[in-house]
């Protein structure tokens, strides 16, 4: 009986995981199933030469590593500045993500929901493509070589081998972003705010090796792994004082048994 007990949490924690990959297992085909149909219902949809991925990459950048200075300088990007919301081709469409739950995104043109980013993604390139502005040349993931995409996107992966024709491009694009967006003309904060880009974004464009991008730190990221730990002991809690209780009680029943034996021994009448 012990050992049963011993083994229960094993054995939930087993069951937990198989039901998990099989509930995600059926969402991924259902969804999978709607955007192949989607595809064949709108077959003209522009291809756009725009990567998604790495736009995204290179907002997020934007958000961690700059948008805290500006808003500590209370300095207004211009709208001529590539960094401006504005020009970012999908900013639209990612306003318009709604996550409401960790297997769950919906679209919020539509109301529709996926259960997972990249089938909601497939489901704004297939469906609403129409609402992009495609006129102008607002890809954010042009910037990515001054920004340092890969070197977040690609942060697990080996080093490639450091071509200077590259680097020298990435850092004149870099430079050029700084003079656009944060003119030292415009006043002090504009001048303190192009200083902190150049260290902040163009220094590393370099093969010394010596500079890493963002040395100025950025965003304070939430304690995400805490966060789970404590989620994830809420949860086992009362399983383990479920566990503690069973076991008190199988405690005093063999204690119980004890007694019942002992009195028993006391009444036989030796012969």
């Amino acid at each position: 009986m012990g050992r049963l007990w011993e083994s229960l949490p094993v054995i939930l924690l087993l069951l937990v995981l198989l039901l998990h990959q099989s509930v995600s297992q059926g969402f991924e085909e259902s969804e999978s199933t709607r955007l192949v149909n989607e595809e064949v219902e709108v077959s003209n949809a522009p291809e756009i030469h725009c990567s998604r991925e790495r736009s995204r990459a290179a907002w997020q950048i934007i958000q961690d590593y700059l948008t805290p200075f500006v808003e500590r300088e209370r300095y207004e990007i211009p709208k001529n500045c590539r960094l401006h919301p504005d020009n970012d081709l999908y900013r639209d469409q990612e306003h318009h993500k709604v996550h409401v739950d960790v297997f769950e995104w919906k679209c919020g043109y539509c109301k529709k929901s996926f259960n997972d980013e990249k089938f909601l993604d497939k489901h704004f390139s297939t469906r609403h493509y129409n609402l992009l502005n495609t006129t102008d040349t607002k890809c954010l993931a042009d910037l990515c070589g001054a920004l340092h995409c890969d070197f977040v996107l690609s942060s697990k992966k080996p080093k490639s081998k450091c071509n200077p024709p590259a680097v020298a491009k990435n850092r004149h694009l870099c430079e050029s972003v700084a003079n656009s967006c944060f003119p030292v003309s415009q006043g002090p904060s504009a001048s303190r705010l192009h200083e902190h880009f150049l260290r902040q974004f163009c220094d590393a464009h370099t093969c010394t090796g010596n500079d890493k991008p963002f040395p100025r730190g950025g965003k304070k990221k939430s304690g995400v792994f805490y966060l789970a730990i404590s989620i994830l002991t809420l949860m086992l809690l009362p399983l383990f004082y479920l566990l503690v209780f069973l076991h008190q009680r199988e405690k005093r029943s063999g204690t119980q048994d004890l007694r019942r034996i002992i009195k028993c021994g006391k009444k036989t009448k030796p012969s």
